[in-house]
């Protein structure tokens, strides 16, 4: 372990005197009085959580508050969910909900939508409205486009909710100023963030014109919140646009699958004739609420566990970053990585850890190269190492044999998270995708990040910086806001079929989105990762604590180490019942610390439960690493050439 025990003296006095002798024996044998600490126990964090939901522009008549309500879930306990493709991983947490539903009155959405039209700015039609108008079962055609800023309504209503209305909470707005004398046909923006190593603005595309966002943090100076909010956006009286494709009223399977993808369409399709029955408009909204809204960007569910090397829970990670330069007279990683950047967004997220960069190049030869053109022929190239799928296979199995190369020991970090930046020409290597975190094929723990450069995704846009904040903030434990988990159903879900309208979560001002319009994490990714970080430490220190019992530490010292420990425990849980994330987070890490170190002083061996590097055929579930969660893992064509439209 790697730093000694430091009693927190603030915490003593909350404490009764430690028992000694016989009593502090019989103490230590039912669990030394301990009550928020459980040898072995997982975490027990339970949250109420509140919702608002706030409608501009519906009434009572137009959405049903009793069926809304309905829809929505009651209950959610977040999994691991690539873990839990290979065995069930519910995490230590269970929230409940607490909604609130408000419909703006006529004084408010006269305010709200004369703001908006303040805002609006005359523009030509999107190409995705144009589109639209194409469409032979359209409504009515689209005409006089406006642009609004998006950063700048978002800060308006968080600012300015209605009575009642506290959007420190996770606050919903459902916005229609279809129908309005004052209405004009939209888009929202989010523009001025051009990528960092590109100089691309993709907020001036067609494709990122939006009809949804919030998630903006306090400390976004560009966008102007004064304070702490947490507010998500939707109007359907906006667009249409391309993420969502609710511009496409004519065909039912938009991605190609076979199977006819549900949207929302414009508010206006809500209508005899239209695309949607006006019945339709309740539930559909519902569908926004709980599978977007709540599932997604509220309380979503980790992708990878958040806590690295468990039970041995790193104080310091290395952003280990290895660049395969196949591009001649190019350095890409000189060209397309700002590691300040990198660093510095990757600390955000997580602030209770310290990072450090270091950067090789290698050159792009070897098994590394032959594996790299096998993997577009779908043929392994280690056919002898059974089980490792043909395709993913062959980025993670030539790397894991070159770890010792890779992980080069430059930093004294207690974590190294393995780069892996491929460098190559698009006649040769044609990138099939700009990033993928990978697992390790037996136990879902996440392993390697593989991101691509190429003459091609530079010209549209892309360097390496920001695919790495992307699949780090993936290696670190997010999802995207635009996939997750629906605990009540037990439905793991990307934006395909019955779910397709879930790419509006993407329309969020988060680095794991596809918009590409920011480079930092929202306020709902903070939120969360917090949550997963306290159900960490604290189910770690539970297992640190089995370590410890089962080595008959139950000396004074070490009872008193636990007991400040078990407080801390009660602190975090309580903090984050009162909805203060990064103070549970902290306070759950400053008590697995604490286990941690009367470990060391116990000498009580503390090590990694899983080492995701090691190449081991035997152990590997094949069915389960075949069934990587497509949309999660940024790899489906579809969604690349959806990011690559102009």
């Amino acid at each position: 372990m790697r730093r000694m025990l430091g009693i927190v003296l603030a915490l003593v006095p909350l404490l009764a005197v430690v028992p000694g002798g016989a009593a502090a024996q019989e103490q230590a044998q039912r669990g030394g009085g301990l009550r928020h600490l459980a040898p072995g126990a997982p975490a027990d964090y339970t949250e109420q959580v509140p919702v608002n939901v706030v409608f501009v522009g519906y009434d009572r008549d137009d959405v049903d508050a009793e069926a809304f309500l309905a829809d929505l879930p009651q209950t959610t306990v977040p999994v691991n969910r690539q873990p839990s493709a290979y065995a069930p991983e519910p995490l230590g947490i269970r929230y409940t909900y607490d909604y609130d539903l408000t419909y703006a009155g006529r004084r408010y959405e006269d305010r709200f939508f004369a703001e908006l039209a303040g805002l609006a700015v005359p523009e030509t039609l999107t190409a995705y409205q144009a589109l639209y108008n194409d469409q032979e079962g359209n409504v009515l055609d689209v005409a006089g486009n406006h642009h609004i800023d998006a950063p700048t309504v978002e800060r308006w209503l968080a600012e300015n909710p209605p009575r009642g209305v506290d959007t420190a909470e996770n606050t919903l707005y459902f916005i229609n100023w279809y129908g309005r004398d004052d209405f004009r046909h939209h888009v929202y923006t989010k523009l001025g963030e051009p990528d960092p190593d590109t100089g691309t603005d993709f907020g001036l595309r067609d494709s990122r014109k939006l009809i949804a966002w919030g998630g903006t943090t306090p400390d976004d100076e560009e966008s102007g919140l004064g304070r702490l909010a947490r507010v998500w956006f939707y109007d359907l009286s906006a667009g249409p646009e391309s993420f969502t494709d609710n511009w496409n009223v004519d065909d039912a399977d938009l991605d190609g699958d076979g199977e006819a993808d549900y949207r929302m369409p414009p508010i206006w399709e809500y209508t005899e004739g239209g695309y949607r029955d006006p019945a339709e408009l309740t539930p559909d909204l519902a569908k926004v609420a709980r599978y977007v809204g709540v599932n997604l960007l509220f309380t979503s569910s980790p992708l990878y566990r958040v806590d690295l090397d468990a039970p041995d829970l790193p104080e310091s990670i290395n952003l280990d970053t290895n660049t395969y330069e196949g591009l001649p007279g190019t350095d890409a990683s000189e060209a397309y990585i700002d590691p300040d950047l990198f660093v510095s967004e990757i600390a955000e997220l997580r602030p209770l850890n310290r990072f450090d960069y270091d950067h090789q190049d290698l050159p792009l030869d070897g098994d590394v190269r032959r594996c790299l053109a096998l993997f577009y022929e779908d043929e392994p190239c280690f056919p002898e190492l059974e089980g490792y799928p043909a395709a993913y296979g062959n980025l993670y199995l030539p790397n894991a044999l070159l770890a010792e190369v890779l992980l080069d020991g430059e930093s004294s970090a207690d974590y190294e998270l393995p780069n892996i930046n491929y460098a190559v020409s698009d006649e040769e290597f044609p990138p099939p995708f700009l990033g993928l975190a990978d697992d390790d094929y037996r136990t879902g723990t996440q392993s390697f990040t593989y991101n691509f450069v190429s003459p091609g995704l530079v010209e549209a846009g892309y360097g390496l910086t920001t695919t790495l904040i992307h699949e780090d903030g993936h290696h670190l434990g997010l999802s995207h806001p635009m996939d997750g988990y629906d605990s009540e159903t037990g439905v793991d879900y990307g934006p395909s079929g019955p779910f397709y309208f879930a790419w509006s979560g993407t329309e969020s001002n988060s680095m794991m989105s596809y918009v590409d319009l920011n480079w930092d994490f929202s306020q709902f990714d903070r939120d969360n990762s917090n949550r997963f970080l306290a159900e960490a430490y604290a189910k770690n220190a539970n297992r640190v604590l089995a370590l410890i019992q089962a080595a008959g530490g139950d000396d004074a010292r070490t009872n008193l180490a636990l007991r400040v420990a078990d407080a801390r425990v009660g602190l975090s849980e309580r903090e984050f019942a009162a909805h203060r994330y990064d103070r549970a987070a902290a306070n759950a890490e400053r008590a697995y610390r604490t286990v941690a170190a009367a470990a060391e002083r116990l000498g009580v061996p503390v090590e990694r439960a899983v080492d995701p590097l090691a190449i081991d055929a035997g152990a590997v579930d094949a069915e389960a690493a075949a069934a990587k969660i497509p949309y999660a893992l940024d790899a489906v064509d579809f969604a690349l050439r959806k990011r690559l439209a102009p």
